[in-house]
């Protein structure tokens, strides 16, 4: 982190905490929590941290000026904005190009935009999705976007009843196009986390703990590093890639 010049912010849904990890004027690691209840998606857009919750989606707003301090950090984030959305188990967070803020919405099986008079307001789900039920169908769990606009989703099944994607964790996970509607990749262990990066299409295929890509001209995952553990959680700086994994989750 100190070689680098960057902090890290997480999410554990199971805990309900949140940590914020960086290093102190001295070069002691800083470690700073707070509890939200079963918080997951979390992501930043210039000096505001958005995360989502139980019920809210939040904003978090860093309120020390660039190049200042205070009480020894150059970033102290506090609570400005609650959206309450009710239970949709938001997985995955970004902000488009436009400013709006747009979320996974895994127990509607969409992609929605926070709204000032609904829960939320749906903007994209997959096609075999024969309509919008509080009933997880295919467990979607991950946006990546490209250009500032939703471009790639993952779904551990392309199931259209209630938890159907339960009995298809092993194999049945797929990446979809949002321009399109089409599958560009399929055979997926509980995929994770898309992020597109340095022209490439990089994600988690979970189930099997590996990390790799998506050759978008043949459909087929490449893998690149195995992690021993359930793997959630992706981000990139510079060369790095950042990887959240934790205990195999067995059959749940």
């Amino acid at each position: 982190m100190a070689e680098q010049g960057l902090s890290l912010g997480l999410s554990t849904y199971q805990a309900g905490k949140i940590f914020l990890i960086g290093l102190q004027p001295d070069g002691r690691l800083s470690l700073e929590e707070r509890t939200l209840n079963r918080c997951m998606g979390m992501t930043v857009q210039g000096d505001s941290l958005w995360i989502s919750t139980l019920y809210q989606i939040w904003r978090y707003e860093n309120v020390v000026p660039d190049g200042d301090v205070s009480s020894g950090y150059d970033k102290l984030f506090v609570p400005k904005v609650s959206y309450v959305t009710g239970d949709c188990d938001i997985h995955d967070l970004a902000v488009d190009a436009d400013g709006r803020l747009i979320f996974v919405n895994t127990l509607f099986s969409c992609l929605a935009a926070t709204s000032d008079t609904h829960s939320f307001q749906p903007i994209w789900r997959p096609d075999f999705i024969s309509q919008l039920a509080a009933e997880d169908r295919c467990h979607l769990n991950g946006m990546a976007m490209v250009d500032g606009r939703p471009g790639y989703v993952t779904v551990v099944s392309r199931s259209d009843v209630a938890d159907g994607w339960r009995d298809r964790r092993a194999d049945g996970g797929s990446v979809l196009s949002v321009a399109t509607g089409e599958v560009v990749a399929m055979g997926l262990s509980m995929p994770h986390s898309p992020r597109f990066h340095d022209g490439k299409l990089w994600l988690l295929n979970s189930g099997t703990g590996f990390f790799g890509y998506i050759d978008l001209d043949t459909g087929k995952f490449e893998p690149v590093v195995f992690c021993a553990g359930y793997l959630r959680g992706l981000a990139f700086h510079g060369d790095f890639a950042i990887v959240g994994l934790s205990k195999p989750r067995g059959n749940r």
